[in-house]
């Protein structure tokens, strides 16, 4: 990942603490450009509990512009259960609540996608 950012003005700590746990990603382009990423499974046996409060902690802690909350699922039951409680917290469509959708049974094999 370092390689990505090399001779760039942006900065990436991982797992960056300043002081109420740690983030999973900090970004930076000096002090007053701050995004914070948080990734969560879907399986998370709290998830609302840790969208709701977790990522305005840390980005409270970090001085940071933006949180970015990443869920990644991998059924269609937890996607379901995201849906829901993204919709209950007031999340769903926005920008900054990410789904990554990681199931397998609705995607075609490499072979097959190709021909």
């Amino acid at each position: 990942m370092d390689a990505a950012w090399y001779a760039t003005e942006s900065d990436v700590t991982r797992e960056a603490n300043d002081g109420r746990g740690p983030v999973d990603f900090k970004m930076s382009r000096g002090s007053k450009d701050k995004t914070l990423v948080e990734f969560k499974l879907a399986k998370n046996s709290q998830p609302q509990k840790n969208l709701k409060h977790q990522a305005a902690v840390y980005q409270k802690a970090s001085d940071a512009d933006r949180a970015i909350k990443v869920i990644i699922y991998f059924t269609a039951r937890e996607k379901k259960r995201v849906d829901g409680i993204l919709k209950k917290l007031k999340l769903d469509g926005h920008k900054d609540a990410v789904l990554i959708d990681a199931r397998e049974d609705n995607k075609p094999s490499g072979s097959k996608a190709q021909s």
